[in-house]
């Protein structure tokens, strides 16, 4: 029997897989990498991007290894490990939509981006409890966007400089500043009060490849589309990992453009580096179409970061995990009252934190995910020695990364993790105790059929 013509190819899996890619990090990680590397965060990249390809291995090899599929199920850890995993993703979801929605809001208005920045999450928050979503369609003209001004962003910052040499006006600085952290003053860097006494140097390429995992935080995308793939299997093996190089070679791209064009100082002092570049290389008019092309980007990571928590924590609510409220339906199918909970989780952090800030609790939370399904591979029975190698090298980089980043927010993703946790694990406990749920271990990741 034919395939259902809806089915999604490996080849637009792969763009699937990019547009999720092609978001904030994109726009904005490369600033705080630099400010903690210096001219060294291109090692960053490299670094980062080892990880996610061990991220995609182990996905792969849990995707074929048993009939669950990709995603972290009863029996692969210990119920109060799953339960972690599940929240550390909603966590790390919350915040990347908090990053987009702050980034957005820089781009599109650098001398008032937090009001842009609120109007955006309010948007994007009854979009999503309408059900709409980013169709496939929409990301491959995403992707094509997006590589456009890329390469015009190398063109400009590789080729000879501007009449412009003294730099982004003291206003468009200001901004900048004000917009990655509330804290800072317009001369700070952008890292604010996140750089804690550190010259860049080599010593801070674990921090800045921390910050620049953020571009990759979009690479379970693939996996997360499950029957709709035609062949799933070798779209799970192969989507995430083609995207992940294609991706690396265009930051590193990126990066040499920035770092030719702004300077390490210049690059690490810009809450909008691609748009400072265009500024500085006397482009002003393909400086709008930068902005124009990062406010799309963002908008789709926001709505697309909002729709994957909210949908996260449906599933712990149908799970027995969270209030059975929040996995309520609309007629689309879309778990509106998450969407608003979340939306509200995401707004509150828009406002009280910077887009940095989020970034940095959005890849901490991501990289403890990632870390328990490597172990997760290494508990399998029967595991390929290939396997266990990559997946406790995997694991290792996941936690070494993750502790390489800021003091503050850290421990402000560790104090989330434990409230979450916290709130699941009472809340499942009390839907026992009344004969509302079943008596054996939940199931946190399990997803619907």
């Amino acid at each position: 029997m034919a395939e259902p013509p809806h089915r999604i190819r490996t080849a637009t899996a792969v763009v699937v897989a990019l547009a999720a890619m092609f978001g904030t990090g994109l726009y904005a990680a490369l600033a705080p990498a630099a400010a903690f590397a210096g001219t060294w965060f291109p090692l960053g990249i490299v670094l980062a991007a080892l990880v996610a390809l061990g991220v995609v291995a182990s996905v792969a090899h849990l995707a074929t290894a048993r009939p669950a599929g990709p995603e972290l199920v009863r029996g692969d850890l210990p119920a109060p490990m799953l339960r972690l995993g599940a929240v550390a993703r909603v966590i790390s979801r919350t915040a990347a939509a908090a990053a987009a929605a702050g980034v957005f809001g820089a781009y599109v208005l650098p001398s008032q981006p937090l009001p842009v920045a609120v109007v955006a999450v309010l948007a994007v928050i009854g979009v999503n409890a309408a059900g709409i979503r980013v169709s496939p369609g929409a990301s491959t003209g995403l992707v094509a966007a997006t590589l456009l001004v890329l390469a015009v962003v190398a063109v400009v910052g590789l080729g000879p400089p501007g009449p412009d040499e003294t730099g982004p006006s003291s206003a468009a600085a200001a901004a900048g500043a004000a917009v990655t952290e509330g804290a800072g003053t317009p001369a700070e860097p952008v890292v604010g009060t996140l750089q804690a006494a550190v010259e860049p140097g080599p010593l801070g390429v674990l921090t800045a490849a921390a910050f620049v995992f953020f571009v990759y935080t979009g690479l379970a995308r693939v996996a997360e589309l499950g029957g709709s793939l035609r062949d799933p299997m070798r779209a799970i093996r192969r989507a995430p990992a083609a995207a992940v190089l294609i991706t690396t070679v265009l930051v590193l791209v990126l990066s040499a453009a920035l770092l030719s064009g702004l300077g390490a100082e210049r690059l690490a002092g810009s809450a909008t580096p691609l748009a400072s570049l265009m500024d500085i290389g006397g482009s002003p008019a393909v400086g709008v179409l930068v902005r124009i092309a990062a406010a799309a980007a963002t908008a789709a990571a926001l709505l697309g970061a909002l729709s994957r928590a909210a949908a996260g924590a449906a599933r712990l609510a149908r799970a027995g995990e969270l209030p059975a409220f929040l996995g309520r339906g609309g007629p689309r199918g879309a778990p509106w009252v998450a969407d608003l909970v979340l939306g509200g989780l995401t707004l509150a952090l828009t406002v009280a934190a910077g887009p940095v800030t989020a970034i940095a609790v959005a890849v901490a939370a991501a990289l403890l995910h990632h870390a328990l399904l490597h172990l997760a591979v290494l508990r399998l029975p029967g595991r390929p020695a290939t396997a266990a190698f990559v997946a406790g090298a995997g694991g290792t980089g996941c936690l070494i990364l993750a502790g390489a980043l800021p003091g503050w927010p850290l421990a402000a993703t560790a104090v989330a993790l434990v409230a979450g946790w916290v709130l699941c694990t009472v809340h499942a406990r009390s839907a026992v105790d009344d004969g509302g749920a079943d008596t054996g271990p939940s199931d946190p990741e399990e997803r619907a059929a």
